[in-house]
């Protein structure tokens, strides 16, 4: 089981399908945060992507863990699927409102932007960002991504098509 320790507060672990009724809650908590979730979004749905992580966990293609804050879930970070060929992942986050200004979408960034380019030799991670979301932007550019353009209303969000924003870091920079 993947678990990083950041601090004496803040614990990244992987989710277990036992921990599906507290993303439900969080999630739904949240609902107006997370405009690619389906209305109808369950604590089924919550089992089934955990599932599906942990698939992808144990076959080394991704990853998906909960960003625990003194022992109560504040959010989540993932690799979405590694691409081995070419060493690079697409790292994702999203965090309860309640756990906003602790730093730690940023700490657990920077743990998994280690992890991947020391311990999985990647070579490039992605974070892509709705244009318009200038919280989930500020992450990726305190972070010292770059940009690399926007892809023009490729995403459906909020009942609308949005532009992202594509940032990126190489293991060399």
């Amino acid at each position: 089981m993947f678990s990083y320790k950041i601090d004496d507060e803040t614990e990244l672990r992987l989710f277990e399908e036992r921990n599906a009724e507290q993303v439900y809650a969080l999630l739904t908590e949240n609902l107006d945060r997370h405009p690619e979730l389906n209305k109808n979004f369950s604590v089924d749905d919550a089992k089934e992507k955990i599932r599906h992580d942990l698939v992808l966990f144990s076959e080394n293609k991704g990853l998906g863990a909960g960003i625990w804050y003194q022992g109560e879930l504040a959010g989540s970070i993932r690799y979405h699927e590694i691409d081995w060929v070419n060493r690079s992942t697409e790292l994702g986050y999203w965090l309860g409102e309640a756990f906003e200004g602790k730093g730690l979408v940023i700490k657990a960034c920077q743990a998994l932007i280690d992890h991947a380019f020391s311990a999985l030799s990647l070579y490039r991670i992605v974070i892509s960002c709705a244009a318009e979301n200038k919280k989930s932007r500020a992450i990726p550019e305190k972070l010292g991504f770059k940009v690399e353009g926007v892809a023009r209303q490729s995403e459906w969000q909020q009942e609308r098509f949005v532009d992202m924003v594509i940032y990126a870091m190489l293991a060399s920079e």
